[in-house]
Order: structure tokens, then C-alpha cells, then sequence
């Protein structure tokens, strides 16, 4: 079922109040205690430094899911890349058609700013998103293996 009023649009510091639940409940699902002052703050600076782009999803003017997309750059493309770090929708407002729209916008905002790629990682766990990604034509890398290494404990 896909909600028929159903928008996305990208969001700005004024809308900080609909964007701050989204985002605590996306870091409490990867584990993360509720820090909505923190997470009201990293958000605020990356509004002003403008050093990324929040897109919100609403329904009946509800906030129910958001992205985030930060720019990077291809050595060997030797272009603009742009990194889809967070997508999440409200657990009750799934199946509304708010992540598929949200990854519409995701490949506009990538178009408009002449990136040659969008990527993204997610959880092994996280099937119902892998699934998403997958039935909207995203590929799974076979090529390479992410590592991370821990600067902070």
C-alpha cells in the first residue's frame, strides 16, 4: 500500500523538530541509546555547515522517514560520488511507500549534483532493507570488502 499523499522534500535546520525523532529512532535501531539533544545538535551543524543533504518523507504531514546523503569523492572514477549514509522510516508508517520515494530522491539529488554513483551500506542483519535496495535496482558489491578501523572507543 503506497500512502496517496505521500511527499518528499529536502529538509532544512527549520525542520529540526520533524527530523530529531526520525533520526534518534534510526541510531536506537542500530543499537544506540536515545540522545535526541545529541542528535538535535549533530544535525544543527550539518545544516549550518551544509556539509550534507536531509531529505524527509511525510505522509499527511506526518515526518515518517528521512535520508541522508553525504558527498565523497572517486579516485579512479575521478568524480563526485555521493554516500547514502541513513535512510530510515517510522516502523508504523512502513510499507507506505517511503523508502522507495526517499531512494527516488536519493538518485535526483545525485543527478542534480553531477555524482557519478550513490552507495551505501547497511547492516548483514538488516534483510527488510537489503530487500529495498535491491528490488530498487541497487548492487550488491561483490568486488570489494568494507573494513573500518576505530579512531574513538
Amino acid at each position: 500500500m503506497v500512502a496517496a499523499d505521500l511527499t518528499v522534500r529536502r529538509a532544512s535546520a527549520d525542520d529540526l523538530a520533524l527530523v530529531v525523532p526520525l533520526f534518534d529512532g534510526y541510531r536506537m535501531f542500530y543499537g544506540k541509546p536515545s540522545d535526541p539533544d545529541g542528535v538535535r545538535r549533530f544535525l544543527a551543524e550539518r545544516f549550518a555547515l551544509e556539509d550534507s543533504a536531509v531529505f524527509l518523507a511525510l505522509s499527511s504531514e506526518r515526518a515518517i522517514g528521512f535520508m541522508q546523503l553525504f558527498p565523497s569523492l572517486s579516485s579512479v572514477s575521478m568524480a563526485r560520488i555521493e554516500i547514502l549514509n541513513d535512510l530510515f522510516v517510522a516502523a508504523d508508517a512502513r510499507g507506505l511507500g517511503a523508502g522507495k520515494a526517499l531512494l527516488l530522491a536519493a538518485k535526483a539529488q545525485g543527478r542534480e549534483v553531477g555524482a557519478v554513483r550513490l552507495v551505501l551500506s547497511t547492516a548483514h542483519t538488516n534483510t527488510a532493507a537489503q530487500a529495498l535496495y535491491e528490488a530498487d535496482g541497487w548492487q550488491h558489491d561483490r568486488d570489494y570488502r568494507t573494513y573500518e578501523f576505530a579512531l574513538t572507543t
